[in-house]
């Protein structure tokens, strides 16, 4: 993993699961082949030249539940907020059948935020997180990331974060705690401009690598 100043620490404690992941479990036991889908923007489908967290969490998945072939496909549109992915859930999404649905949401609605309105964002998680009830995968929502162009905009970013919070509370899914987590990390020491590409939106190798080693660190607490 990429070296930086201050800590790679998961800290479970700020993201650690609420809720168990039973049908990731359930896979692991009785499958060999296992399928996790991740979509949301380019947070999933990675930008600038930085490889994007899924298959950095495909590969330690594997390695923390060896002999199962877990394959994590990239479902990310750079750009896109939850509505337009919430259009393609069929297609991209549970189409797939995947035992766990990693919903990336939120970036957008602050980084575009003259074309989203926030309650139109929200209502499209609700939306979405409604379609996938009561279907045989997991679900974890993931927040926005703790990069300069985002902290520019706290208010509007500590907003949305919230809004994620309380949709995942409603449905009683789990919440990847992605913006709290790279916070917590800059308070540990590691300076913003570690914490993003350059571009001041998108992740650094670094932030990406370690987000995705506290994914996994959290999936596998939850199984």
């Amino acid at each position: 993993m990429p070296d930086a100043p201050g800590s790679c620490d998961p800290h479970l404690d700020i993201v650690g699961f609420q809720y168990p992941l039973l049908h990731l479990k359930d896979a692991l036991k009785s499958r060999r082949k296992v399928k996790v889908v991740a979509i949301g923007s380019s947070s999933t489908a990675g930008a600038d030249g930085v490889l994007p967290f899924p298959p950095t969490l495909e590969m330690l998945l594997r390695q923390k539940f060896y002999g199962r072939m877990i394959d994590v496909i990239n479902r990310g549109i750079g750009g896109q907020e939850a509505p337009e992915e919430l259009s393609r859930f069929e297609s991209d999404a549970i189409g797939e059948v995947p035992s766990l649905l990693i919903w990336q949401v939120g970036t957008n609605a602050v980084y575009h935020y003259q074309d989203y309105s926030p309650d139109e964002v929200a209502a499209a998680i609700e939306v979405g997180l409604g379609q996938l009830s009561g279907l045989p995968m997991d679900v974890v929502l993931m927040d926005l990331q703790y990069t300069r162009v985002l902290v520019d905009e706290i208010a509007r970013s500590e907003d949305m974060v919230a809004r994620i919070a309380a949709a995942g509370a409603r449905a009683e899914v789990n919440v990847f705690r992605r913006f709290a987590l790279m916070r917590r990390w800059n308070r540990d020491g590691v300076p913003l401009q570690d914490l993003d590409d350059g571009g001041r939106l998108h992740t650094s190798a670094w932030a990406t690598n370690c987000v995705a080693a506290a994914l996994s660190e959290a999936i596998a607490a939850a199984t």
